[in-house]
């Protein structure tokens, strides 16, 4: 765990990172809470929001709300992309070292600024939230969060939740689309430490919620998988492809000398040696472009591992 930093350091030298998409009925009361919590705790962090491309005039309110606060910007995207690149872009523009990331629908409060800022100055890297109580959405998030636990082993109960961060770890994790929500994974499988604390969950008091149907589940469901598969063989492919190329491939090898004593032996199966022969040749095709696959996936790999070195290089530099 890296030395914690003096805490009159940490009162300025953050970023709260805002994404926002058709947000216009809570940025008064936004930026209100937000400043009234920077007062209250004496604190002087950034405040960066992130227009993600809204159509209700989120970005003039947001801009008019910003204009008396030396330390406030609005930023703006031409369409909406989504949470991973309004996040990428609010801390991209940010001068400090640590990042806040915080909701515009309020259903957190500024007031937990002070606990994530007081986790981060014990050493940690990332600081996770945990939604307490209940909410809209429980039993889902709920199993999400078990599952992804489950496979990723992490200490943190509930990734997609209000967190703050080191912002240099943005710089080596790739985060794709709508990936934010295994941002604690992703930085905690590269060594970063991770802590979590609890914190309440408030009904939303105006607008509408970016994230409902049931299409959702699926699409979270699929990037799941997706991340676990990125995790487990992206550093070995041959593992995956390649064995289970070679495990084809003998089988294809047993069938087909099954297929040859029989003939010898003169015994005719009930169905001909036709359909021996083609799973002989389906076995031996997909086998060897399994194998094949895990030789192409080693080679990426490989590229990989040498363009992580030369960007560190150059950082060192």
């Amino acid at each position: 765990m890296k030395t914690a930093p003096a805490t009159t350091d940490l009162r300025r030298n953050f970023a709260v990172v805002i994404p926002a998409y058709n947000e216009i009925e809570n940025i008064p009361a936004l930026f209100r809470a937000v400043v009234e919590s920077f007062e209250r705790h004496e604190l002087d962090g950034e405040i960066i929001l992130v227009d993600d491309g809204s159509t209700d005039g989120t970005y003039e309110a947001a801009l008019e709300a910003a204009r008396c606060l030396p330390r406030a910007r609005v930023l703006r995207h031409r369409r909406n992309l989504g949470k991973t690149e309004s996040m990428i872009t609010g801390a991209g523009a940010a001068d400090s070292d640590y990042i806040i990331l915080f909701d515009a629908d309020l259903q957190h409060t500024p007031e937990e600024f002070p606990r994530f800022l007081m986790k981060l100055g014990e050493g940690w890297d990332v600081v996770a939230g945990r939604k307490t109580g209940s909410y809209d959405k429980q039993a889902v998030s709920s199993v999400y969060n078990r599952l992804s636990k489950r496979l990723f082993d992490v200490p943190a109960r509930d990734l997609n939740s209000m967190k703050a961060f080191r912002k240099e770890i943005l710089d080596e994790i790739p985060l794709r689309h709508d990936w934010h929500r295994f941002f604690i994974v992703l930085a905690y499988s590269r060594g970063y430490t991770v802590s979590e604390i609890d914190i309440e969950l408030y009904p939303r008091k105006a607008g509408t919620s970016k994230y409902t149907g049931q299409g959702r589940i699926l699409v979270g469901v699929g990037d799941l998988l997706v991340v676990w598969f990125y995790l487990k063989f992206s550093q070995k492919p041959m593992h995956f492809f390649g064995g289970t190329g070679l495990v084809l491939i003998v089988l294809g090898v047993l069938i087909g000398l099954v297929a040859i004593v029989l003939r010898v032996a003169g015994w005719m199966p009930p169905f001909g040696y036709r359909p021996l022969l083609t799973l002989v040749l389906l076995l031996e095709t997909v086998g060897f472009m399994l194998f094949g696959f895990g030789f192409v996936g080693e080679m990426v790999a490989i590229l990989r591992t040498e363009v992580d070195h030369l960007r560190k290089s150059d950082g060192d530099s």
